[in-house]
Formats: structure tokens, sequence, C-alpha cells
């Protein structure tokens, strides 16, 4: 979309170079036909999108208790666990982090983190054995980037749980769904264009390497690493003064969008302008009309003169929250509802056994 823009921007008078309103018109027009005849396409299958068209609750009848055991806590930071039937109307799980209950665990489940820190040599191994119909899952919501040690893996689990799609146990950073009752959508008052909050800060990131180049055509505002600090209200509320965030990921990689778009931009009602996996990537899971991908412009210099553009013009701007009448925002809850997931996913499954024969080209790929 953005390079026909710029295309057209470039073909308008001289005394125009596309910047008047009749000319981002005219291209939105001739843009819009295909772009929502795509978007209807996608949004009809709701598979594709990984839309959820109810509440997130993640009901399940009562049947025998599951109890998941937890090898290593995440990080190695004891926390409270969570009951899943309060919390996600789960009946008839438990969760551990006693080994002693190795035994009789239906899964194990094992973070990769905690598990590349410890080696293989921190798995269960020796006395009591490993029961034959028992589940070991490999948890792991880091990009494959920042997962280190993934080599020497295939073989040991039966499940992935993580954000990609393709998962065994599926458990997105965020997800939209159809509330029972659509409630009005107010959008905040907004003083402030660009807003971006980064805590590791790396010159070697194509976040960071974009950000430098964009700051050089519009004020963006930075809080963290290397910016100002976060307002005592926190994030969403500081975000939501603001008309555009940069939900920029540290690593590019398929399924990889985070809470950068779901917490930081959808939760605070800012435009979320994303750097990531491919646009196409991004319509699997959001309508295609409710964020602005990098990538739809052929430089940072256009995509700031369209920022500005929206800035002026608030009807084109409010566009980006029409999926507002129909969708909420679901952010996932770590680690709860993950761990309660697992309990979800063992009683669907029944008998059912597998074997990740290459956890590391799956998760590469």
């Amino acid at each position: 979309m953005a390079a026909e823009m710029a295309a057209g921007m470039a073909a308008a008078p001289r005394r125009c170079r596309g910047r008047c309103r009749c000319c981002w018109r005219r291209w939105r027009r001739r843009l819009r036909g295909r772009r929502w005849a795509l978007a209807a396409g996608l949004l009809g299958a709701a598979a594709a999108l990984a839309l959820y068209s109810a509440l997130p609750e993640l009901a399940r009848a009562d049947g025998e208790t599951v109890t998941v055991l937890l090898w290593w806590e995440p990080f190695g930071r004891p926390r409270r666990l969570p009951d899943c039937r309060r919390r996600y109307n789960i009946s008839g799980c438990r969760l551990s982090a006693d080994r002693s209950q190795f035994g009789e665990a239906q899964a194990v489940l094992f973070h990769h983190r905690d598990l590349a820190r410890h080696g293989a040599e921190g798995l269960p191994r020796g006395s009591p054995p490993r029961p034959p119909r028992q589940r070991w899952v490999w948890m792991n919501f880091e990009s494959p980037s920042h997962s280190p040690g993934l080599r020497g893996l295939g073989g040991l689990f039966n499940w992935t749980m993580s954000y990609r799609r393709d998962s065994d146990v599926f458990v997105p950073y965020g997800y939209l769904y159809v509330p029972p009752a659509p409630r009005p959508f107010v959008l905040p008052r907004k003083t402030r264009l660009v807003a971006w909050v980064i805590s590791n800060w790396n010159e070697e990131h194509a976040r960071v390497r974009y950000y430098r180049q964009l700051k050089e055509h519009l004020p963006i505002d930075v809080y963290g690493a290397r910016g100002m600090a976060l307002a005592e209200g926190g994030l969403v509320e500081t975000v939501s003064a603001y008309k555009f965030y940069l939900a920029f990921e540290n690593s590019q990689h398929t399924d990889y969008i985070t809470e950068k778009l779901w917490r930081n931009a959808f939760s605070a009602s800012a435009v979320p302008v994303v750097l990531g996996p491919r646009r196409a990537n991004y319509e699997r899971f959001i309508p295609p009309d409710s964020f602005i991908h990098v990538d739809d412009f052929p430089s940072p210099r256009l995509l700031a003169t369209y920022l500005k553009f929206l800035d002026k013009n608030k009807p084109n701007y409010r566009r980006y929250f029409a999926w507002r009448k129909k969708y909420e925002v679901h952010v996932t809850s770590f680690w709860d509802e993950h761990f309660c997931k697992v309990c979800e996913a063992v009683r669907a499954a029944g008998n059912q056994i597998k074997t990740v024969r290459n956890l590391a080209s799956w998760f590469e790929s």
C-alpha cells in the first residue's frame, strides 16, 4: 500500500507532491477496495486470524484431575500457583512445583531459559522412572534469536508450548475476541504523537537502526533504557496520550508478536507501528487496518510523512479503530494462563502421544 502511495506522490504535480488531502484521499480510495477485500476474506476465516469468538475463559468439563508439574519455575522465581477453576473456569487441574509429584504428574513443564541455564543434566533421570504416558512439555516464549541451547533437545519432549500458532499448546501474547455484548469504545484524548518504550537497547537490532532513521523526520518520545522514566500511572496510562506506538520487536520471527502490540499499543488505544514478522503474519491475528507496518513504506521518511498526515486528518486516523466495534483485546497473563492451558490440553488430547524429533529445526523455521 505505502509503495503505491509513494508512487502516487511522486506522480503528483510539483506544487503538490502528494501532500494535499485530495492525493491522499485518491490513493486511499484506490487501495481501500483491495485492502478490505483481503480483510473480508481473512476475517471470515476465524482460524486463520486466530481471533477468539468467545470470552477468554477457558472452560472445560469436569473430569479426572490433571496434575501438571513445573520442573523449574520460570526464571527461577517462585510464585503462587493459580487456581485454574477460579481464574479460567478449568476444573480438575492441579499445579505443583513439588518434584516429589513427578511420578503422578500427567504433564511436566520445562521452561527453556531455565533448561539452557541448568543443562540436560538438570532434567529428571534415574528413580522414579518417567511414567510411560507422561507428557514432557517444552515451554518457551522468547524468539529463536534469544533462545540459546536449542541443539541436542530432539526426542526429549512430547509437546511444545509457545507463541507459535503451530505449537502443540498455542498461547499467544494476546488475542482479539468477540464479547457477548459489545461495549462502546471511547478513544482517549490524544495530546502527543509517537511513543516508544524500550528496555533492551542494542545498536545491532533492526528496531534501533530503524528508530534512528525515523527520528530524523518526526519527534519520538522514548521511555525506558535510553529515555524518560514512565509516569507513575504506568506504561498503558502513559502511552494512551499518544496517537502512535512503535511496537518494534527485538527480533523478527514467525508469529513473534509480543506484548508490545497487545498491551503497549492496543490496551493503550494507540495505533501500533510494527516492526516484526511480515504484514501477512500479523494479519493472521489482527485486522489489516488495525496497524501500520514499516514494510508498507519504502523508507522511514515516507512513513513519517504518512504519520504526520494522519495526525492532521482525524477521520483517516480514526479508521484504525474501526475494528473496536466488534472485537476486544485480551492480554495473556504470564504465567498463570500458560500453566492452566496445559491442563486443558492434556484433557483434550486423551491418550494421544507424540515425540518432538527436531525441536531446533522447527522452532528456528
